[in-house]
């Protein structure tokens, strides 16, 4: 028997990474899984990684889109006649750069890709969850939604902006059997980072490689976390020990953040 049996979750963003691993506990703990990405053959290579079972599912998502957004979620209760877990975990930023020479297409993208998508998942999740009393958000954040870093204002500016909309939403389905939570990881190198990160450290003036020590530095375990120990927090969460906990933004950081 998994802690998760006859549950079913969402997870936006869940082909690699973090959500990939999320994906990977949850199933592994009994409960159906759709998760979602832009490529439809980073899905199904998504599937065969997870083993193929029924209870897993893709769904070709642009979490950029409301939409989207929106369909995801009733697909997956169309899917599997419910949603009691969403996991809102696609995120990132590009076009990183100083405040003074920011773009406004770059804050754009970053808003949607991150807090629109987090706000659009969510709003449609809990139509679903408050009638059934049952349910649970989570939220990844990052490090940075409670630190600034020069160079990454944008990405600073949404995941700071995810963990107040996190806070309120806890505070108005609270009573109804329903928790809204927010993990911060640290840095992971997942492939949005390898992809991403040069560009971010030569924002800061810096190489890549230098940039990746760095965050190591920053921890107390002077090294980078591993996106299980990320998945093995959203489990916490997600399963019926997590009920106490709500409105939090749970760091997994190796000890970066001061809070």
């Amino acid at each position: 028997m998994g802690m998760l049996d006859g549950r079913v979750a969402c997870i936006t963003g869940g082909t690699r990474g973090i959500g990939f691993a999320i994906a990977r506990s949850l199933l592994e703990e009994g409960a159906s899984v759709v998760v979602s990405g832009r490529s439809a053959e980073k899905g199904e290579q998504a599937l065969a990684e997870l083993g193929g079972s029924e209870r897993g599912h893709f769904v070709t998502c642009d979490v950029k889109q409301r939409g989207d957004c929106e369909a995801l979620v009733d697909a997956t209760v169309e899917r599997y006649g419910r949603i009691d877990i969403l996991v809102a975990n696609a995120g990132g930023a590009t076009g990183h750069n100083p405040v003074v020479e920011l773009t406004d297409e770059a804050f754009e993208d970053a808003l949607r890709w991150n807090l629109w998508h987090t706000f659009w998942t969510m709003r449609r999740a809990l139509k679903y969850m408050l009638p059934q009393r049952h349910g649970r958000i989570i939220s990844i954040s990052s490090v940075e939604g409670k630190v600034g870093k020069p160079g990454l204002a944008h990405y600073v500016t949404v995941k700071h902006a995810i963990n107040g909309l996190t806070k309120s939403a806890a505070r108005e389905v609270g009573t109804e059997g329903i928790t809204v939570n927010a993990i911060c990881p640290g840095a992971i190198e997942t492939d949005v980072m390898i992809a991403e990160g040069p560009g971010a450290a030569a924002s800061m003036g810096i190489t890549y490689p230098e940039l990746v020590d760095m965050f190591a530095q920053e921890s107390a375990i002077k090294r980078l976390n591993e996106v299980e120990d990320v998945a093995a927090v959203a489990l916490l969460l997600a399963s019926d020990a997590g009920a106490g906990i709500t409105g939090s933004m749970i760091s997994v950081d190796g000890g970066t953040s001061p809070y």
